[in-house]
């Protein structure tokens, strides 16, 4: 369990020498993918599909906010729906100006959800998104998260009846309206999956901003359960076909996402928690403090031998060699010049052991 403190430590470490450059790498891989999927799934205008467009835009938005990549990504889909027909671009344009208004004011600062989102659906893990922001955010990242899933069912309606809408006169303009804002906004698996990310998002939130043990852990778990257990409910209510394995395999990846975040956001040692109570003339106080979890990372230490204090335990075991040939137990050798490449050459294997032992015990080794 240590070394996934230890590697968090690492990850914080690098992090902070290299935070800007990160940033901007993760921004650009967000933008292109998003532009990616935007040109795939409704790419109807050549020439804004094109990879050398795509690339383009992805390295402008890099080196502006955020929300820059949600304007461009949102100017391109409404290019897109032009080619389609006028119907398409005027209901995705009042669709998109709704939701800008309630964004702009609700939550400017998280154009990252709205954006991830859209991914998250593609990837067939959109449950993963609820249950992570709930973790690390505040309820009004609730709209973000709504945009985002009305922005993917509006594309998925128009890449699925783009053929159908195209070729019509202006006599056939106010049918393509109704058949499009029916088609989006009375799709019962759409509402479903609103409900399912709302519910999921305030039952998170709300465990995870209790005082018991382990808050976050059972935040994660209770969130993939909302969402599958709404999910399987509203299918079999309203007769909506969905797949049992995405469903079961993104509430495992959310359970996953959410013990990283805790890791990273909330890693505290509860075996040391302490209940406290203290008073004022006012009030009485219950307190309960749970310290923080953290380890040093360990550092690598190299232990020199002095190169003088090695001269002379080759000296000594010399020494010792002699006193032994003298006293009959070694026989004899011939010496040849002092020095240590000489001193070393008429080692036997006796005296190589004495000198190992002399340098164990000299460095306190085992």
């Amino acid at each position: 369990m240590d070394s996934l403190f230890v590697l968090r430590e690492k990850i914080q470490e690098l992090y902070a020498k290299n935070s800007r450059i990160i940033d901007k790498m993760i921004q650009f891989i967000i933008a292109l993918a998003v532009f990616y999927l935007i040109n795939t799934n409704v790419g109807f205008m050549k020439i804004a599909a094109t990879p050398a467009v795509m690339l383009a835009l992805a390295v402008i938005c890099t080196f502006f906010p955020m929300t820059m990549t949600v304007i461009a990504a949102g100017i391109l889909i409404l290019a897109h729906m032009y080619t389609v027909s006028l119907a398409a671009l005027g209901v995705t344009a009042l669709v998109f100006l709704v939701i800008y208004i309630f964004y702009f004011r609700l939550t400017p600062k998280m154009p990252m959800v709205v954006l991830l989102v859209p991914i998250a659906f593609v990837f067939k893990v959109p449950y993963i998104i609820p249950v992570a922001y709930a973790l690390i955010a505040g309820p009004s990242v609730i709209i973000a998260i709504s945009s985002g899933t009305i922005v993917y069912y509006m594309m998925e309606y128009v890449k699925k009846a783009a053929a159908g809408m195209k070729g019509k006169d202006a006599a056939g303009l106010m049918e393509q309206v109704s058949a499009y804002v029916k088609q989006v906004f009375q799709n019962k698996e759409l509402w479903v999956v609103l409900a399912a990310f709302v519910i999921s998002f305030l039952v998170v939130y709300t465990i995870r901003r209790q005082s018991v043990n382990h808050a976050w852990k059972i935040a994660a778990v209770m969130g993939a359960v909302v969402n599958a257990v709404v999910i399987t409910a509203g299918d079999m209510a309203l007769g909506i076909e969905t797949s049992f394995g995405p469903l079961v395999t993104g509430n495992v990846a959310a359970i996953v996402i959410g013990l990283v975040l805790e890791l990273f956001f909330f890693a505290v040692d509860y075996g040391r928690s302490e209940n406290l109570q203290y008073e004022d003339d006012e009030y009485y106080y219950y307190v309960k403090a749970v310290p923080k979890l953290s380890v040093a990372t360990p550092e690598k230490t190299v232990k020199k031998i002095n190169e003088r204090r090695e001269t002379e335990i080759i000296d000594a075991a010399e020494v010792r060699r002699r006193n032994r040939q003298q006293n009959g137990k070694v026989s004899a050798r011939p010496t040849a010049k002092k020095g240590p490449s000489a001193k070393n050459h008429n080692m036997d294997e006796v005296d190589k052991m004495l000198l190992t032992q002399s340098l164990k015990q000299d460095l306190n080794l085992k």
